[in-house]
C-alpha cells in the first residue's frame, strides 16, 4: 500500500467501511430473524407442554377406566364360574 496515493488510500478505507456497514446490517437482520425464530419456538414448546399435560391427564383417566372395567369383568367371570358350579351340581343331582 505504500505506492498508493492519499485518494486511493481514502477510497480503499471507504470501501472497507461500506463492507463493514453491510456486514453489520446482515448481522442485525440475522439476529432479528433468530430472535423471531426463538420466540416462535418458545410458543411452540409452550403449546406442546400444555398438550402433553392434557394428554397425560387423559391417559391417567383412560388407565383408571381400564382398571375399573377389568375389575368388573373379573367379577362377572367369577360369578359365571359360581353359576357353572351350581349348574354342574344341579345337573349332577338330576342325573342328566
Amino acid at each position: 500500500m505504500n505506492g498508493l496515493t492519499g485518494m486511493e488510500k481514502f477510497s480503499h478505507l471507504e470501501d472497507k467501511i461500506y463492507l463493514t456497514i453491510e456486514y453489520a446490517k446482515k448481522m442485525r437482520e440475522e439476529k432479528e430473524r433468530l430472535e423471531r425464530e426463538a420466540v416462535s419456538l418458545r410458543k411452540t414448546a409452550s403449546t406442546l407442554l400444555s398438550e402433553k399435560s392434557v394428554l397425560a391427564e387423559k391417559i391417567e383417566t383412560l388407565l383408571s377406566e381400564r382398571d375399573a372395567i377389568q375389575l368388573k369383568v373379573e367379577a362377572m367371570l367369577e360369578k359365571m364360574t359360581i353359576i357353572d358350579v351350581e349348574v354342574a351340581e344341579v345337573v349332577g343331582r338330576a342325573g342328566i
